[in-house]
């Protein structure tokens, strides 16, 4: 029998073991726009507002329009808008898994070249939060500062022509102006990206370019609009050709774009919204006054492990992150790394076993189900996730080795070629430039580290050179087998 295509038509034929929505998606309304349409917010946010919708029937007014706003956006867009915007979400752990239709989606635009529909969308009086999951890069921020850089291409496309932005940051302003124009009120602007206070920064941004295009716009936006943070901590592959086909052949669906997930899901949110919001802490979301504990263990512990691990897995020869850590070396790197540097720089989280936390990243990296590539999280991370650590480390007076090992493997990995000499696809805004550092000073981190706007000040610091340096010399002449192996033996002596 051939796959059955997915669409609400199609649900009732659904096999009776696929999880499917409680509530009709044809009257899902729209209440939530999101910016950055992934697979990462599928198995996240609308997974939560889905649960949601099947526990209580009048949240279906918190419908979800999702966004793409890169050129590549547009094919992943043309695969949901015939199956009315439903997605199949499988969620794995070794030898277990489900499938569930999620329908929380009401509307999918295209925003890779025009933004007026999206700001159309976000201007509707029922749209009461705007949340976006766009990576750091997304913000068009100075990486070393995390201030708004104002000489972005994006940013200076939007000083110049406000009503047509082409970024994240471009289309909240005048979305606020809009609404501003308009009486409308202020929506809640929602981050779910990993970054570092995420809801302080994006407002940061927003408010410089509001205030540099209207101060009366920034004005009204600070008195009416909020910026909540929030800890996500989901991990969510690349879909893959593979799944594609396993979705059909185990479970009778045809669809081009569905997503695989791991099970664990967590969610943070700080509890500070203008216009309401649905209650998903009814579905397992945490709501809090601060969330900055939870930011720091997730941030700390899973993403600095996680780039840790992939950088120098890609230089072992490594292609996932379930096939690294079973790597004693690896493995072991990993959980010193955790005890011994990033953990110590952690605030006091009571209720929480940090211990417990740690053991069970592992298992997380280590499930055989979820094929997440070490060059997905290469690319998606960004190296503030190791330098913000090592800044406190530093700042304290504290030993950074097994941190600037990992940012050895990451400066010597940004030459865009791997230890036999062939070709390592380097996905990063400043990807030209780090290659022909990289090349400059081979084993000595200096010409790298004094890129400004990655490393700041921290490039001329003695305590990050000096170790820094030693890593790097031995990943060039040893490689990171006989490195790993030499780290491992200093770390358990």
């Amino acid at each position: 029998m051939s796959p059955l295509p997915l669409s609400r038509a199609s649900l009732p034929a659904l096999r009776a073991d696929i999880g499917r929505p409680a509530y009709v998606p044809a009257r899902v309304a729209a209440g939530i726009v999101h910016l950055g349409l992934g697979g990462f917010h599928r198995a996240h946010m609308a997974r939560y507002t889905c649960a949601l919708m099947n526990a209580e029937p009048t949240a279906t007014e918190w419908g979800i329009i999702g966004v793409g706003l890169l050129p590549a956006d547009r094919r992943m867009l043309e695969a949901l808008e015939p199956q009315d915007g439903l997605c199949p979400l499988i969620e794995r752990q070794d030898e277990s898994e489900t499938a569930t239709v999620i329908g929380s989606l009401c509307r999918v635009i295209f925003a890779g070249e025009s933004s007026r529909a999206v700001i159309e969308a976000i201007t509707d009086r029922a749209v009461r939060i705007v949340s976006l999951t766009s990576t750091e890069n997304g913000y068009c921020l100075n990486p070393a500062t995390r201030q708004l850089d104002f000489n972005h291409p994006a940013i200076v496309h939007h000083l110049a022509h406000p009503h047509g932005p082409r970024s994240a940051i471009g289309i909240l302003v005048e979305s606020y102006r809009c609404r501003k124009q308009r009486g409308l009120p202020a929506f809640t602007a929602l981050s779910c990206d990993n970054i570092q206070h995420n809801g302080a920064v994006l407002c940061r941004a927003v408010l410089a370019v509001a205030e540099r295009q209207d101060p009366s716009l920034a004005d009204w936006i600070t008195r009416e609009a909020s910026f909540p943070r929030t800890m996500v901590d989901r991990i969510t592959p690349v879909t893959m050709p593979e799944d594609i086909a396993d979705l059909a052949s185990s479970y009778g669906i045809a669809d081009r774009w569905p997503v695989v997930s791991e099970r664990y899901t967590r969610w943070v949110v700080e509890d500070a919204f203008v216009a309401g919001r649905p209650e998903w802490e009814r579905v397992g979301a945490q709501f809090v006054d601060d969330v900055q504990p939870y930011e720091m263990m997730k941030l700390r512990l899973l993403n600095a492990s996680h780039l840790g691990i992939a950088g120098l897995g890609r230089l072992a020869g490594y292609t996932h992150i379930d096939e690294a850590l079973p790597d004693q070396d690896i493995r072991s790197y990993m959980q010193a790394s955790m005890d011994r540097e990033t953990g110590p720089t952690l605030p006091p989280l009571p209720g929480v076993d940090l211990t417990a936390y740690k053991a069970e990243l592992v298992v997380r990296f280590s499930n055989r189900r979820i094929k997440d590539t070490v060059d997905r999280v290469n690319a998606d991370a960004p190296i503030n996730l190791l330098l913000d650590p090592i800044r406190d480390r530093l700042a304290a007076g504290a030993p950074i080795e097994l941190l600037a090992l990992a940012l050895a493997a990451w400066l010597r990995r940004v030459r865009g070629e791997d230890e036999a000499g062939q070709p390592l696809v380097v996905a990063h805004p400043l990807a030209g430039l780090l290659r022909e550092k990289a090349l400059e000073g081979g084993a000595d981190p200096r010409a790298l580290l004094s890129i400004k706007p990655l490393f700041g000040n921290l490039g001329e610091s003695p305590g990050l050179i000096g170790p820094v340096e030693r890593w790097l010399r031995s990943l060039y002449a040893s490689g990171a087998r006989v490195t790993l192996a030499q780290a491992r033996k200093a770390f358990t002596s």
